[in-house]
Order: structure tokens, then sequence, then C-alpha cells
């Protein structure tokens, strides 16, 4: 069941990618202009602070975990829209997890979550800068899903995006429980982001999240190298990438040791 889970959800990203390259975008009357603006789309195709709305959908398949023969599979949707100076990201996961001492996962959702990031530097720069406060919402189908209490904390956001070549960044957050009768949570976040373009929007990427889990004394830190392609097809611009990801520091039980990260994210540029 699990393995079928997750052929599901390569094949749902399969069938975006084969819609999406069967639009490709349309030329511009202009050279020097076109390739102005293809410079600042592939500049902010993948810019957590880019000040337009976004939709992703992205998934975690853990192919092994350290100490089980388990798998695992996270998908998130991910939806974000600028309010001026300000940018909310809310997220929602749908999970199938092992279940200890159970023959079979549990499926289903996850907590929500969200955060506003406030934009510090200026909005027309290259190098862009935003903090803000983070909540988390006990909305899991089940236990084995979420932690059935109520967290806030905050999140900070860097990218740099001067290089046409090169962009690179960092999401920090950090969250703790404040309410609710479940499992208390401590967890910290560092998503450190490296892009490398390689021209006509492709591009090699890097996106893993090192978790440092406080209260059971675990984390996992893992490196990743993918590939991905963007494409603007009037005023939508598509992002689809594939990312494998390889634990390299760890410690506790069920960190996952090898990952297969895909997605499809959405921006609207409007008009």
């Amino acid at each position: 069941m699990r393995r079928r889970r997750s052929i599901r959800a390569v094949a749902l990203v399969a069938v975006l990618l084969t819609i999406v390259f069967a639009h490709p975008a349309r030329a511009e009357g202009d050279e020097a202009a076109a390739a102005e603006e293809a410079a600042k789309v592939l500049a902010n195709a993948n810019n957590p602070l880019a000040s337009m709305v976004a939709f992703n959908i992205q998934n975690y398949y853990y192919s092994s975990l350290y100490g089980t023969d388990e798998t695992s599979d996270t998908a998130w949707l991910r939806y974000a829209q600028p309010f001026g100076r300000w940018l909310m990201r809310a997220s929602l996961p749908i999970s199938t997890v092992p279940v200890p001492e159970s023959p079979d996962p549990e499926s289903g959702l996850g907590d929500f979550n969200v955060f506003f990031a406030y934009l510090l530097s200026d909005p027309s720069s290259a190098t862009q800068f935003g903090v803000g406060p983070l909540l988390s919402a006990p909305t899991a189908t089940d236990d084995a899903l979420g932690s059935d209490t109520w967290q806030a904390g905050a999140a900070a956001v860097y990218f740099n995006a001067e290089s046409r070549r090169v962009q690179y960044g960092a999401l920090l957050t950090y969250q703790t429980s404040f309410a609710g009768d479940g499992t208390d949570v401590s967890l910290a976040a560092f998503q450190p982001f490296y892009l490398f373009q390689l021209g006509k929007g492709t591009y090699l990427r890097g996106t893993p999240i090192w978790a440092f889990d406080f209260e059971n004394n675990s984390y996992s830190m893992p490196i990743g190298l993918g590939i991905g392609q963007v494409i603007k097809n009037n005023t939508t611009v598509y992002n689809i990438f594939i990312e494998p990801q390889w634990t390299f520091l760890h410690k506790g039980v069920g960190q996952p040791e090898f990952t297969v990260f895909v997605g499809i994210n959405l921006q609207f540029m409007g008009k």
C-alpha cells in the first residue's frame, strides 16, 4: 500500500510535467527585453520572498529510514500571498507514516502551518531578507500524523539573486508548543537554498531541510542535488523539479536516510 501511494505521487508529478511541457513559453518580440524578463523570472522562480501569489505541490518520499525497514511519504500543499511588505506562506501536509507495533501505516492530514515574513530589505533589491511569526495548528487526523498541540515560533528568510548564474539563501524556523494535550514540541529547521542556472530555464538545485528535535534529542542533516526546469507561459511561471537527498548526519530512529523530493511550483505574475 505504501509503494502504491508513492507511485501515485510520482505519477501525479509526471502528469503535471506533461501538461506544462505541452504549453511552451511564447517568444517575446524584443530580444533584449525578453532576455531581461527571462533573467528576472529565473531569479524569482525559487525566491521564497517573491512578491507574487504562488501555489506549490511538493512530495517527499522517504525510501529508507534509519533503524527501520519502513518507508514514509509526505506531500505538501503550499500557498503564498503577499500583502505589501508582508508575505504569508500557508502549508498543509498529507502524510503516510509507519506506526509502531502495527502492520499498517497511517495516512491523513498533518498539522497546518503558516508564517508571515516581513520584508526588511528593499523590495526591488536582488538581495532580500524577511522575518516574522509562525503558527502551527493541530489539524492532524491521527496522533501519528501530528503533535495534537498548538505551536508558535518565528521564521527568517534570506535570498540572494545578485548573480544570474547562481542564487542562494536560507530559511530558518523555530516552533514550540504552548497549548494542547499532545506531545510537547521544540523544533528548529534550517533549509539552505543553492541554485545553479544552466541556461534556457534549466537549473541544478539543492534545498535540503536540517531538522533538530530538541524534545527527543534527535536530528537529521541531509544534502540534496537535483535538477529543475522553469517555464513561463503567459502570466504563470511553472517550476518543475526532482531532487534526491542523502542524510549525512543523523541521530534517532526513523530519521530519513534517502529521500526523493519532487514538485511543481506555480507563480502567478498578474497582468
